[in-house]
């Protein structure tokens, strides 16, 4: 925290880690003034700015239908491997207005969801 203070940084991008994923990291980034940016809504609904990534929700639902191919007898190595077809933006505008970022209204217009 002391060089991120000290060498002035003001976003960060939150890769997708399992350690990362949590809530106590939008905290930190807000504690600390960062505009965050993560894959996954969870953190931006959790105080992160923005996430730009794959809708998990359709890729656990599509994954259901691997399953039942496998159960009724497919090769798990005879399937394909498929890529996401969902990307979502989501943007925290409450989070923006802490930060003192404005979001320009062509962002906000593409955003799949914005959370007031």
């Amino acid at each position: 925290m002391e060089l991120i203070k000290r060498d002035g940084y003001k976003g960060l991008v939150v890769l997708a880690d399992p350690v990362l994923n949590n809530p106590r990291v939008p905290e930190l980034g807000a504690r600390l003034g960062l505009a965050t940016l993560y894959l996954s809504r969870g953190s931006v609904a959790a105080g992160g700015l923005m996430s730009y990534g794959p809708d998990f929700n359709d890729i656990y639902k599509r994954a259901g239908g691997y399953v039942a191919k496998v159960l009724n007898g497919a090769k798990p190595s005879d399937l394909p491997v498929e890529q996401p077809t969902r990307i979502e933006l989501v943007i925290n505008l409450a989070t923006a207005r802490k930060l003192g970022v404005s979001m320009p209204p062509q962002l906000l217009v593409r955003a799949n969801r914005v959370i007031e």
